[in-house]
């Protein structure tokens, strides 16, 4: 992958296994706040969501790490600024997510958090089917130290990147939980393919064509 910046530090690279850690807590703080995450977790009190959230990340890039799923980072020199998750083959991350990781994420979320997690996405997929095969983005963070300084930007160019080598998909999917973050994508080309409520919260699915 690359990215062309008026910054020569900066590289895009896959994650390595180094990285995970701080490509959770970057995640974690981008997500702290998200409306959607909070009501689907169903969290009393802050500590509980805290403890849910982790619980999310975690598994979700253990679930990414074992299928392959590409995990982007951007770096300043040997910082990591921002991470992207992509699901480039959602049949064998699906495969992935059976007993083990529901188990697993059922006893830290809890039962009914995980399972509105999983119709979220059944229904996301099913408003996809027009665009098999897809690239979808997951999460996609930047350390809230350096937001506002582009790298939301560098790093949505260098997805483009990842985009060309697949010859066969067909473009890129979002799912925005936070209409704040609609400029970021519509400046790159994301077009809007449906604006639906989600546990009582209207939400965004984008789209951009490879």
């Amino acid at each position: 992958m690359s990215v062309q910046t008026k910054m020569d530090n900066l590289a895009v690279k896959f994650l390595s296994p180094e990285d995970i850690n701080v490509a959770a807590s970057v995640l974690y703080q981008a997500y702290h706040d998200d409306p959607l995450l909070k009501h689907v977790l169903q969290a009393k009190h802050e500590a509980s969501f805290e403890k849910k959230l982790r619980a999310l990340i975690r598994e979700e890039l253990s679930a990414f790490g074992h299928t392959g799923q590409p995990l982007v980072g951007l770096y300043n020199q040997a910082r990591l600024m921002a991470v992207a998750c992509v699901i480039a083959d959602s049949n064998e991350l699906e495969a992935s997510r059976q007993w083990h990781w529901r188990l697993r994420l059922m006893m830290s979320a809890g039962y009914l958090q995980t399972q509105q997690l999983i119709e979220k996405e059944r229904v996301i997929r099913e408003e996809l089917q027009a665009h098999e095969p897809y690239h979808f983005l997951s999460f996609i963070a930047v350390d809230p130290h350096v937001q506002g300084l582009g790298y939301g930007h560098y790093l949505l160019t260098a997805l483009d990147d990842l985009l060309s080598q697949h010859d066969k998909t067909t473009g890129m999917a979002v799912f925005i939980t936070q209409q704040d973050h609609l400029a970021l994508f519509t400046a790159h080309d994301y077009h809007i393919i449906k604006n639906f409520v989600f546990s009582s919260v209207e939400r965004t699915l984008l789209f951009k064509k490879k």
